[in-house]
């Protein structure tokens, strides 16, 4: 059930989830594999018992696997200090999940800079 502002409980939760979880890895966490993230997104399952939490890094994908193991390994943590800072009556599971859209979008600006260039090269008196 949606309120005025259109927004869901769930919606509301998956954000402040969002926001909390982002605050606690930046001053908290400790590892040194998880340096700096952004949690893009979070989707809360409806009955709260799990959160796909989404986040992108620009250590770039060789660093994925150690990053993703850092997460996972703080996962109870994470889930400990959400539940000092929300209040739901349950705290859910946390799974962390690269979101690949940023390093997808910086691959596709590349190649259409690489292109751009290409056909300026090819037709130099063409105005930009």
């Amino acid at each position: 059930m949606a309120d005025h502002r259109g927004f869901s409980r769930r919606d509301r939760i998956a954000e402040q989830i969002r926001r909390e979880l982002a605050e606690v890895i930046r001053l908290e966490l400790r590892d040194p594999r998880v340096g700096m993230i952004s949690l893009t997104d979070v989707q809360v399952s409806p009955d709260y018992a799990h959160a796909k939490v989404f986040f992108s890094s620009l250590a770039g994908s060789d660093h994925l696997a150690s990053l993703q193991a850092g997460l996972e390994n703080a996962a109870g943590f994470l889930r400990s200090e959400l539940g000092k800072r929300i209040s739901i009556h349950m705290t859910p599971q946390l799974h962390f999940i690269f979101d690949e859209s940023l390093e997808r979008g910086a691959q596709l600006s590349k190649l259409i800079n690489e292109a751009v260039a290409i056909s300026h090269q090819s037709d130099p008196d063409e105005p930009s």
